[in-house]
């Protein structure tokens, strides 16, 4: 495994020169897990505590926010960063709602500023076989869904991203059937491992990234990660996701990561992480098995891919 309680890594290893205010502190226990921890910074406007984290070094600020996936944007890997400056995420709202007692609207700023925000330095596993390890900053998304008590019908979670063509360049384009949709089983969704992100590397989300909220499921192919979410809704029947709607052979549901089952037009064995020259075996569930493995327990991972 990959994944240690108490990282040894300094500010150099996890961030840019001088982007730190002051040390990395060390980790405590998640709720006796041994996940998170208490210790606090603050800088460009966001107040975090330090959080679960890999041993291993971080992707520069300059690839993940220039290399990525968003293809509201575009369908190259540098379209986000070039075509998102048009685009507006302030102000936010999130509707949350379905089979939930207090269904609600709630704006960004309230999300921010309600939530505990913390640290989270997680390895990302794209399902086109590259891989990196962002320092995300956000709170858990169970804490959101329990806000709105969620009822006996609860079994998903379906989100949907904002739909503003004018704004978003790619949307004009039939690439997928927008608005871009997503979904979790609600015990994945619960599980304290998943985080909704609105920030990176200390500072708030870039617009190429998902501003102003993106979900984050570490143990899942990175298209899971719905970016600029305006709605989370609590459904009772599997929803439609938008890869999977598309190429359902090539794109499941539940997109674990999984080096045993290939994409049909290429292995996923191994991956390239950005910034480094050699391939490096892909780890089941990114690595994060021990937490999660749990939650598939009887499932045939070859048919629910």
């Amino acid at each position: 495994m990959l994944i240690r309680q108490a990282p040894d890594l300094t500010d150099n290893d996890v961030t840019d020169h001088g982007l730190y205010l002051k040390r990395r502190t060390l980790m405590a226990g998640l709720a006796g897990a041994g996940l998170f921890g208490a210790a606090s910074e603050a800088r460009a406007g966001l107040t975090y505590s330090k959080g679960f984290s890999t041993q291993e070094k971080a992707t520069s600020k300059e690839d993940i926010t220039t290399y990525n996936n968003f293809y509201e944007f575009g369908v190259d890997k540098g379209d986000p960063a070039e075509n998102s400056g048009k685009f507006k995420p302030r102000p936010w709202t999130v509707r949350i709602d379905g089979a939930c007692e207090a269904p609600r609207t709630v704006g960004i700023e309230d999300l921010i500023g309600k939530n505990k925000l913390e640290e989270r330095i997680y390895r990302m596993r794209c399902v086109e076989g590259w891989s990196m390890v962002i320092p995300w900053v956000g709170f858990p998304l169970k804490d959101l869904i329990a806000s709105v008590k969620p009822t006996s019908k609860a079994k998903y979670v379906a989100f949907e991203t904002v739909m503003r063509p004018s704004e978003m360049p790619g949307q004009g384009w039939n690439t997928l059937d927008w608005p871009y949709r997503e979904g979790l089983r609600m015990d994945e969704a619960m599980h304290p491992l998943t985080v909704m992100a609105v920030g990176l590397y200390g500072d708030v989300l870039p617009n190429q990234n998902g501003a102003p909220l993106r979900l984050v499921v570490p143990w899942k192919y990175g298209f899971k990660g719905i970016k600029s979410i305006v709605r989370i809704s609590l459904v009772e029947n599997q929803p439609t996701t938008s890869w999977n709607k598309l190429a359902a052979r090539e794109y499941g549901f539940f997109a674990n990561v999984n080096p045993a089952v290939d994409h049909p037009r290429w292995s996923q064995a191994t991956e390239r992480r950005i910034g480094e020259f050699r391939r490096r075996d892909t780890l089941p569930f990114n690595g994060y098995g021990e937490w999660v493995g749990d939650l598939y327990r009887g499932m045939d991972l070859k048919r629910f891919y």
